[in-house]
């Protein structure tokens, strides 16, 4: 533990460092932040936060970034949440579960109102769940053997199955890789290869469009007709009580410019606060710093597997076996007490851990056997594109490390720079790596993203259905079969130790450990939800 700041849940005052916000933090906050603003703002509760990344990408069901599923948090509510004990929560809907387990009747609470006013009804939900399960790894599974899911009145939706499918709720409930927002049905009826062009939500904040700036800023308002629920807000789940009137969320590229616009009061909150930075808010009483997400991230890298080399299951083993976690959680968080070393695919400390397969990389690689495989497969010197982000501070050093051990391995590497919005989008792309695709990059998932063959998304052997590397493993997809109709946990544990083995044999990720984000905040927010995603109901700000 880091002297100051807990590594776990609790929270503690870090001071300050300096006080003089730097020239360049003052001119992005008066060009991005406080034009016009003067007695209007101090009239309105306005919470202004520095996001992780720039918002570019709006449509919550085309990619599964972080920050696209935390705007949809605000704008978009779901059916069904779950709580911080993992346990499913009516949230727009209520359900029932026919005693043969075929038959799902969930209805619609009252109150549900577009942000265009029109009520929310089950073809609404119907039409949104329809597309989110055309791309999400556990919605595909559940439309596998749906029989029917169809609106029977406004209210009403049944989802008649052909054979059961005990975690469909728990798919449903999920926080993170592809929550089931529910849009109006006009939208939904987007395909889900093209990104919708509308943003009437049905959550607790409007998205002001006038206002957005792609990769800059976005507003968003208070929905004054949003009935929450009456039960305590707990994580995804509750009553999504909104106690500030507007939220601005905007980019600042340079964590240490963003840390001072924190401590001079020109910004509210930062959602990630690099480990080695901590020591700029020293002694400042106006500022906490804490970890909100006791269970952390796992970070991953993921390769591309239609074109060469990592076609080639021998040359994704090297490449496996050429990493060390140690190497890369130490370039990337430094400080041992927010990073563990974890070879599970499923996340350590979660029910279905296990590490088999992982041995090279929790105990620092294998750089002669990585060369020695390397030769046997027959590797020729093909390029591996490497997409390097450059503005997002929990994903600059993976891609630098793992550059290195490649080469060291005896890997071509060609790492190209560019912002991480624009590494989301490209990685959508099939092109060819020499026009425009791409080999390997990194990112990072929260524990519960990734904890069972269900919800992670990478764990998906659909071919063009499944996340991006479109992996076609026909043996990946028997064994996530095989662990729905697992009857006792015993039984999913052994199915995902196979899954385990599975994955790391055919390198279907790359997993390189676990990490802690610390965030910081004004002491002025207060009852901000400790949450795997940040989110801004609940939370006041205080004189």
């Amino acid at each position: 533990m880091t002297e100051g700041v807990h590594n776990k849940s609790g929270r503690r005052r870090i001071g300050r460092r300096g006080g003089i916000v730097s020239k360049i933090a003052a001119g992005l906050i008066a060009g991005t932040l406080l034009a016009g603003a003067g007695a209007a703002q101090a009239e309105e509760k306005v919470v202004t936060a520095v996001m992780h990344s720039g918002l570019r990408v709006i449509d919550p069901v085309i990619t599964t970034a972080h920050i696209v599923r935390n705007h949809a948090y605000m704008i978009y509510d779901v059916l069904i949440a779950v709580d911080e004990n993992f346990k499913p929560q009516p949230q727009m809907a209520d359900w029932t579960i026919s005693d043969d387990k075929l038959v799902y009747t969930l209805t619609l609470r009252d109150g549900l109102k577009f942000h265009d006013g029109a009520p929310v009804t089950a073809a609404d939900a119907v039409a949104s769940l329809k597309r989110w399960g055309s791309k999400d790894s556990g919605g595909q599974l559940i439309f596998d053997v749906t029989d029917t899911l169809t609106a029977t009145d406004d209210k009403t939706l049944v989802w008649t199955l052909k054979e059961p499918f005990a975690p469909l709720i728990d798919t449903l409930a999920k926080l993170s890789a592809l929550p089931p927002f529910i849009m109006p049905a006009s939208v939904a009826a987007t395909p889900s290869s093209e990104s919708i062009t509308s943003f009437i939500g049905s959550g607790p904040f409007k998205f002001v469009e006038d206002e957005y700036q792609p990769g800059v800023s976005v507003t968003y308002v208070k929905n004054e007709d949003y009935v929450p629920r009456s039960e305590p807000a707990n994580w995804m789940a509750g009553g999504k009580v909104v106690n500030i009137d507007k939220v601005k969320w905007v980019t600042m590229p340079d964590t240490q410019t963003a840390l001072n616009a924190l401590l001079s009061g020109e910004v509210d909150y930062v959602e990630q606060v690099p480990v080695d930075l901590l020591p700029i808010l020293d002694s400042s009483e106006d500022v906490v710093a804490e970890v909100r997400d006791p269970l952390g991230y796992q970070t991953i890298g993921r390769m591309n597997f239609l074109y060469p080399p990592f076609d080639n299951v021998k040359v994704r083993q090297a490449a496996m076996m050429a990493m060390s976690q140690k190497d890369v959680l130490g370039t990337l968080i430094g400080n041992p007490d927010y990073y563990k070393i974890c070879g599970a695919v499923f996340g350590c400390g979660t029910p279905l851990a296990d590490e088999a397969g992982a041995e090279t990389l929790i105990t620092g690689g294998d750089i002669p056997g990585a060369k020695a495989l390397l030769a046997e497969s027959g590797y020729d010197g093909t390029p591996v594109v490497l997409m390097q982000p450059t503005d997002v501070s929990t994903l600059t050093a993976q891609p630098i490390v793992a550059a290195q051990a490649l080469r060291d391995a005896g890997f071509t590497v060609d790492m190209q720079a560019m912002d991480w919005q624009t590494l989301v989008g490209r990685r959508a792309s099939q092109a060819k790596p020499s026009e425009g695709g791409w080999n390997l990059f990194f990112t990072n998932w929260g524990v519960p993203e990734v904890n069972t063959p269900l919800i992670n998304p990478m764990l998906n052997g659909r071919g063009n259905d499944a996340w991006f590397g479109w992996p076609t493993d026909p043996e990946l997809e028997s064994l996530r079969k095989d662990f729905i109709r697992a009857e006792t946990p015993e039984d999913q544990l052994a199915v995902a130790k196979l899954i385990q083995a599975h994955a790391l044999d055919v390198v279907n990720y790359i997993p390189l450990g676990q990490y802690l984000s610390p965030q910081a905040r004004s002491t002025k927010i207060v009852d901000m939800i400790p949450s795997p995603v940040p989110v801004f109901w609940a939370m006041k700000k205080e004189d």
